[in-house]
């Protein structure tokens, strides 16, 4: 591993101390969101990277690894169909029954559409105090593919309703929980689940061991290209990756890529629009996933467009001036975000041949927010969303942007950008373990690129302990997401929702 420096002392772990608020917690152990600052400091220097993993190491003093695996549900935990009720207030109504039949369709559904549960939740559980950007809600659904302006297919993380300044222990402990919940829907025993659940959390720890002595224009410069996961990780013998589970992880990638290579704004123009006989183009309603708007409505969504070409770099600024607005539709998207008011805007720039689909959506108050500090202290939920990205990923929609109607704040993006995911439901054995592995390395890039990698993988360390730590987590909250979930079921059964 790049630049992992060599523990040799064992730390001594103290008695898990009883979980406390995240912000006493920040505060206690010297959490500082040095990153928030807006202005450069040329001469402030930081400390070598070898000080800062040996800091990080030390920190197993206060937080033992073993206090991460620890779950039990709170005496004072809210009723989670009560929770999930409160999620529903705001959105649209008529869409509320959709949204509730998704969340219960599987484990799993539900679990996506849970963050605001998981995040009181995690709010109760002891944390290092070494903050990053998190996600938010870094489930194995939210990472797939799509393309860098360049048209390369690369692999990252995506969905960033929920990003806000975190502990970078809560986005892993909910992307392990949800390897643990998939393996389960697919077949897995508990054996076999804790293998696939401890590949994701070692594909983060061997990451950030990686990651913590480059360069940081090296780091903030990487990117993933799926083909090289077939050349490095599935070659790994750390790994023990059959030849026909290789076979089938490889099959199952490269149908997705050619997937996404295919879904284009061209491709969407002939699945979603027609063309009347005065050659007129507008879209092909198919309720409810997509509806007819108001002219009333589609005007506000047209006005909202210049505030967002605003929020553009220059140059994008006068790309976008070249496009002109065709018809605009509402579009019903995701499992959490059902309900909230989501437009799809259908554009064309040199021509019909030409087309640009711009989603406007409506940004909420992340799940996470009561208990942390806002994101560098600004309001309007579309630029935490839009700015979240851009520092997550390793390259992002460079048509990202925010803008406000009727006093909403919404975020803008293309809808379709060679956007692609790989269907977990078809990973089996080892195929859903490599996966696993590498969203548990690409969420240790997003959380290099803003936090201190160094300090987390001192933490860590080289041993299993901490792997084994969060496995049991995971374990234990996906025994309580099948308990909520057939709570949301059962409260659906008997009409109470």
């Amino acid at each position: 591993m790049q630049g992992q420096a060599t523990a040799k002392a064992k730390t001594t772990e103290k008695p898990t101390e009883p979980a406390e608020p995240i912000e006493a917690a920040v505060a206690r152990l010297g959490g500082e969101f040095w990153f928030t600052s807006v202005s450069f400091e040329p001469k402030t220097r930081h400390d070598p990277w070898e000080d800062r993993r040996a800091a990080g190491k030390e920190r197993r003093s206060q937080v033992p690894l073993k206090a991460h695996g620890q779950w039990e549900p709170a005496s004072d935990r809210p009723d989670p169909v009560e929770t999930i009720l409160a999620t529903n207030e705001g959105r649209q109504k008529d869409l509320i029954p959709v949204r509730m039949a998704r969340m219960t369709a599987s484990a799993f559904t539900f679990f996506r559409g849970a963050a605001d549960i998981m995040a009181w939740d995690l709010s109760r559980t002891p944390i290092t105090g070494f903050p990053v950007v998190i996600g938010g809600d870094a489930h194995l659904n939210n990472f797939g593919l799509y393309a860098t302006p360049q048209k390369d297919v690369i692999f990252d993380m995506n969905d960033f309703d929920e990003v806000v300044i975190g502990p970078w222990e809560w986005d892993l402990k909910r992307l392990a929980t949800s390897v643990n919940i998939a393996a389960r829907d697919n077949g897995f025993n508990k054996r076999e689940r804790r293998k696939v659940v401890t590949m994701c959390i070692r594909g983060y720890s061997v990451n950030a061991a990686r990651l913590q002595g480059l360069g940081v224009v090296e780091t903030w410069s990487k990117h993933t290209y799926p083909e090289r996961i077939f050349d490095t990780e599935l070659r790994n013998k750390q790994w023990n990756v059959s030849p026909k589970a290789r076979a089938k992880t490889i099959e199952v990638w490269t149908k997705a890529i050619a997937k996404a290579k295919r879904n284009t704004n061209e491709a969407l123009l002939s699945k979603v629009a027609r063309e009347d006989e005065n050659g007129q183009w507008g879209f092909a309603f198919e309720p409810p996933v997509l509806t007819k708007v108001s002219k009333a409505e589609a005007k506000k969504v047209i006005d909202s467009l210049a505030e967002y070409s605003e929020t553009l770099t220059r140059e994008r600024h006068l790309m976008f001036k070249r496009y002109h607005v065709v018809d605009v539709a509402h579009r019903v998207v995701g499992v959490g975000s059902v309900g909230v008011r989501s437009y799809l805007v259908m554009l064309f720039g040199n021509g019909p041949s030409d087309p640009l689909f711009l989603q406007v959506k409506e940004a909420t108050k992340p799940a996470h927010a009561r208990f942390l500090p806002a994101l560098l202290k600004e309001k309007h939920e579309g630029w935490r969303v839009v700015t979240g990205q851009r520092v997550i990923q390793a390259s992002f929609d460079f048509m990202l942007g925010w803008t406000t109607i009727d006093d909403k704040p919404f975020y803008v993006r293309q809808m379709r950008n060679m956007k692609g995911s790989i269907p977990v439901e078809l990973l089996s054995g080892m195929s859903l373990g490599v996966y696993a592995l590498a969203c548990g390395g690409i969420l240790a890039r997003g959380h290099a690129r803003t936090g201190d990698i160094a300090k987390i993988a001192g933490y860590i360390g080289s041993s299993t302990r901490f792997e084994n730590a969060i496995a049991d987590f995971a374990e234990a909250y996906a025994d309580q997401n099948e308990k909520d979930h057939a709570a949301l079921a059962a409260a659906v059964a008997s009409e109470r929702i």
